[in-house]
């Protein structure tokens, strides 16, 4: 079932309802082949994942990676209807991440509780069970995760930070990722021993607050207004207006 960490009545208003999130899991489950898009969960961690991006991304950038992993265009004879209600409740859910962060520094991300009654299905025959190695907690978390990584590998300024505590951060949320190298694994085993998580609200909670500290961090990046370079110099005052009006500079456009 899908748990947001807090109540739905703290919710920013106008967020996605549960309702509405089901909704949307199903639009996006219908995004026409061969286009490969994300599920409702992976949609959460890769909004996140743009929006603490050191880079301010426009919707025309990060959305064609909602319908499909690579980025394909969806055909030009999809269904009008469809893709309006789709891109309306994914903005929405943007809007809402993007002000509860901004202005809460905290917000409420959906991810699957596993039924503990219920196996995890195992793996196809010849592959790697994605699930091996995972501490408990992290089975819950992985699908926001991975949609988290999918943003960053989409547009990797935030993984070319150097910046130590970025850094750390990056690697308080793919702890929640099967490691596939041994530096990753050491990372996960030096995290499960000075940070652990034994409770999937501790997790939770953790997870929040990395991806609040990294929009933190990317702030003054992100936000960065760069100065006017003019290609000519200004005019000085007693120089003909470059109207041709034929008056000086500070009898004309100057005066202002």
């Amino acid at each position: 079932m899908y748990k947001p960490s807090t109540p739905p009545a703290k919710r920013v208003s106008r967020d996605l309802t549960d309702a509405e999130f089901a909704e949307l899991d199903d639009l996006l489950l219908a995004t026409p082949e061969p286009l490969e898009p994300v599920d409702v969960v992976m949609l959460d961690g890769y909004l996140c994942g743009v929006l603490v991006q050191p880079v301010l991304l426009e919707v025309a950038t990060w959305l064609p990676h909602v319908f499909d992993f690579d980025g394909q265009p969806l055909q030009g004879d999809v269904d009008a209807a469809w893709l309006a209600r789709t891109t309306t409740l994914i903005l929405r859910r943007h809007a809402a991440l993007t002000h509860a962060i901004a202005e809460d520094g905290w917000f409420d991300p959906l991810v699957l509780e596993a039924d503990e009654d219920q196996p995890a299905p195992p793996a196809a025959e010849g592959e790697a069970d994605p699930l091996a190695g995972l501490h408990p907690v992290s089975h819950s978390l992985m699908p926001w995760v991975a949609g988290f990584q999918h943003a960053t590998l989409c547009f990797p300024d935030l993984s070319e930070m150097s910046d130590d505590a970025v850094l750390s951060a990056l690697a308080r949320l793919y702890r929640h990722l099967p490691a596939e190298t041994d530096e990753e694994r050491e990372v996960v085993a030096t995290l499960a021993r000075e940070q652990p998580l034994t409770t999937l609200d501790a997790a939770i909670e953790d997870l929040v607050i990395a991806v609040a500290d990294l929009s933190d961090l990317t702030r003054k990046a992100r936000f960065k207004v760069e100065p006017v370079k003019r290609e000519t110099p200004k005019p000085g005052r007693n120089d003909p207006c470059a109207c041709r009006s034929g008056k000086k500079f500070k009898a004309c456009h100057g005066k202002t």
